[in-house]
C-alpha cells in the first residue's frame, strides 16, 4: 500500500519538474528580452564610464553626472555632425547610388571571365533572391521601425540604470542567500569593470581602424572613403561578422574603378585587419579586459545561434561577462586556482588571495 507521504513527495516532485519545464520554456521564449536587458546594461556602463570621473572630480550627485554625460555625448555628436555631417551625408548618398551600378559591372566582368562561370551563377541566384526580398520590403521597413523603437527603449532603460546602478545591483542580489551576497557583489562589480574597460578599448579600436581605412581608401581613390571608413569603424563593434560585412561594400565600389583598385582595397583591409588583431587590440586592451580570441569566436557563433542578430551584436561583451563570472566563481572559488585572474579584477599585490573554506571542513585549530 502506498503511503500518503510518498504520494505527496511524488506530487511535489512532479510539480517541481513541470514548473522547471515551463520556466525554462519561458526563458527561451523571452530570449530577446534578456538580450535587450543586457543591451541596457551596456548602455548604462557606457554612461557611467563618462559620469564616474565627473563624480570623482567635481563631487556632484550621480543624477547630475549622468545628465552631464548625456549632454557631453550629444554635444560631441552634434559637433561631429556640424563639421562632417554634410560631407558624410553626401558620401552616403554617393555610396548608395554607386553600389547598384558597381554590382552590375562586377557581374558583367565575372560573366566575361570563363574561369568565373560558377561564381557568376551564384551571383545570379543571389540576385534572384534579392528580387524576392524586394517583395517583402514593407515587412522589412516595419521591422526596421520596430528595431528603432526597441533601440530607443534600450537607451532609455540604460540611462535610468546608470542613475542608480547600486540600487539595481542590490535588487538583483536580494534574490541570493545572505551568505553569498558579498562574493556575488564583488563578481558583479568586477563584471562591470571588465565591461567598462572593454568598451573604452573597443571605442579606441573603432576610431583607429575607421580612420586608417578611410585615409587608405582616399589614397587609393575609392569613391566615398569617409562613409566607408565610418562603416568599417562601426563594424568593428561586432567581431568577425562586422569587419567582413563592412569590407564588402568597399570592394564592390572599388570594382568600378578597375581590378587594380579592388586588389589594393583588399590588401588595405587585410593589412588593417592584421594591425587590428596583432597591434591595436593588444595595445588598447592590455591589462584592461582581455578575452581569449577562441572564446570570442565561439561566443559569436554560439550566442548568434541562440539569440539571433542581437546575440551577434552583444556576443563579445556577454562572453566577457560569462568568462569573468566563471573565472571568479569556479576557477577561484571551487578550484582555488592561484593563476585565475578575471578581466577587470584588481591585481593582487603584496597580499595573498583569500581561500574560501568549504562548509564541511573542520575549523582551524
Amino acid at each position: 500500500m502506498v503511503k500518503t507521504s510518498d504520494v505527496s513527495r511524488m506530487a511535489a516532485a512532479a510539480a517541481i519538474l513541470v514548473a522547471t519545464y515551463f520556466l525554462a520554456l519561458g526563458a527561451v521564449r523571452l530570449a530577446n528580452l534578456w538580450m535587450l536587458i543586457f543591451g541596457a546594461v551596456v548602455v548604462a556602463v557606457v554612461v557611467r564610464a563618462i559620469a564616474d570621473p565627473l563624480v570623482a572630480r567635481f563631487k556632484i550627485r550621480d543624477s547630475y553626472a549622468v545628465l552631464t554625460a548625456i549632454l557631453l555625448v550629444l554635444t560631441l555628436v552634434g559637433a561631429v555632425g556640424a563639421l562632417f555631417g554634410q560631407q558624410i551625408s553626401l558620401q552616403i548618398h554617393q555610396l548608395t547610388d554607386r553600389l547598384p551600378g558597381a554590382w552590375q559591372l562586377l557581374q558583367v566582368r565575372l560573366q566575361a571571365s570563363p574561369a568565373a562561370g560558377a561564381i557568376f551563377e551564384q551571383l545570379h541566384n543571389l540576385g534572384s533572391e534579392a528580387g524576392r526580398a524586394l517583395a517583402i520590403a514593407p515587412k522589412v521597413l516595419m521591422g526596421l521601425a520596430g528595431g528603432i523603437t526597441t533601440l530607443v527603449l534600450v537607451l532609455v532603460a540604460g540611462v535610468f540604470l546608470s542613475i542608480h546602478p547600486a540600487a539595481s545591483r542590490e535588487g538583483l542580489l536580494a534574490l541570493a542567500p545572505l551568505s553569498a551576497r558579498p562574493r556575488l557583489r564583488e563578481v558583479l562589480n568586477t563584471c562591470g569593470g571588465a565591461l567598462k574597460g572593454w568598451i573604452k578599448a573597443q571605442t579606441i579600436s573603432m576610431l583607429l581602424v575607421g580612420t586608417v581605412v578611410g585615409i587608405g581608401l582616399w589614397v587609393i581613390g575609392v569613391p566615398a572613403p569617409l562613409a566607408l571608413g565610418l562603416l568599417t569603424g562601426l563594424g568593428q563593434f561586432v567581431p568577425i561578422v562586422g569587419p567582413i560585412a563592412s569590407a564588402a561594400p568597399a570592394l564592390i565600389v572599388a570594382s568600378s574603378a578597375g581590378g587594380e583598385a579592388v586588389l589594393m582595397t583588399l590588401g588595405l583591409y587585410v593589412v588593417v585587419s592584421q594591425l587590428e588583431a596583432n597591434l591595436i587590440t593588444p595595445l588598447v586592451q592590455k591589462n584592461v579586459a582581455s578575452l581569449p580570441v577562441v572564446l570570442g569566436i565561439f561566443g559569436v557563433v554560439g550566442l548568434g545561434t541562440l539569440f539571433g542578430p542581437l546575440g551577434v551584436l552583444f556576443a563579445t561583451p556577454l562572453t566577457l561577462v560569462i568568462y569573468t563570472g566563471v573565472t571568479m566563481l569556479y576557477r577561484q572559488d571551487v578550484l582555488h586556482d592561484p593563476a585565475a585572474h578575471a578581466p577587470g579584477e584588481a591585481p593582487l599585490t603584496g597580499r595573498a588571495k583569500p581561500v574560501r573554506r568549504r562548509k564541511d571542513a573542520s575549523p582551524p585549530a
